[in-house]
């Protein structure tokens, strides 16, 4: 009974691995993300591909242990097929990943507290910000849609909850949906801490909670910004201000 050498065995054992766990994982993800209460999404997850890759696998995997039980030496056709397959994957996955948009749920998320930030200061008069849900619609309006999935469907638009007399950011929002804005305003009116409601940086499945990096609440604060020196045109020491929500200040543009 003649075998297969060593180096073709170890080629169709790493390949049957790594077909299983990328596409097997991305599966998962499909099923999942169409059933979880909330997921990190911008879109559903494709879950013919990875179901039809793995599909395949299975079939190929068998070819070649057909091949083994009967004895097929280093000819038989047979033991070529799956690493074929994980490099025509790869190469599919490749040409479709091309035309994807390269933002994840929190870049968006992050974008979208910068956003608001930015029009809100906007319209601001005499340093007081706006604090009212009547003069903020306009601006939530124009954000777009939140960047989360809700049992498979796209969450279809932001909404705004305003809050009086905060002393900092909403840490926790038990009960709010996914896609909502928490604006806290200052008893002074001085400014106006932002967060969401979404999901924690890094975390693709779970439960609506207020969107945090490294386990702290991340947002951005609407105030005035501080005044130029006029005589070298540089902002002065950050010195008698709180110092924006969240562990990294306002959120960067992706």
């Amino acid at each position: 009974m003649t075998r297969p050498s060593r180096q073709t065995l170890l080629l169709n054992a790493v390949s049957l691995v790594l077909l299983l766990w990328l596409y097997g994982g991305d599966l998962w993800d499909a099923l999942r993300a169409r059933s979880a209460e909330v997921s990190a999404f911008l879109a559903p997850p494709p879950l013919v591909w990875p179901a039809l890759v793995l599909g395949v696998t299975v079939v190929l995997g068998a070819v070649g242990a057909w091949g083994l039980i009967k004895g097929c030496g280093e000819g038989f056709k047979g033991y070529r097929v799956l690493p074929i397959l994980l490099v025509v994957a790869l190469f599919v996955d490749l040409v479709f990943a091309e035309g994807q948009g390269p933002l994840r749920a929190e870049d968006v998320a992050a974008l979208t507290l910068s956003q608001f930030q930015e029009r809100a200061q906007g319209l601001m008069r005499e340093g007081k910000v706006p604090a009212t849900p009547e003069v903020l619609r306009p601006v939530v309006e124009e954000l777009g849609q939140p960047p989360y999935l809700v049992r498979g469907e796209r969450a279809r638009a932001w909404s705004l909850q305003v809050r009086q007399d905060c002393t900092g950011p909403v840490a926790e929002a038990p009960g709010l949906e996914v896609g909502t804005l928490l604006y806290c305003v200052a008893p002074q009116k001085d400014r106006a801490w932002v967060s969401l409601v979404g999901l924690p940086a890094g975390s693709r499945f779970g439960l609506p909670a207020v969107y945090a990096t490294q386990g702290q609440p991340y947002g951005v604060v609407v105030e005035a910004p501080p005044p130029e020196d006029p005589a070298d045109g540089a902002p002065p020491p950050f010195e008698g201000r709180e110092p924006p929500a969240g562990p990294g200040g306002p959120a960067p543009t992706p």
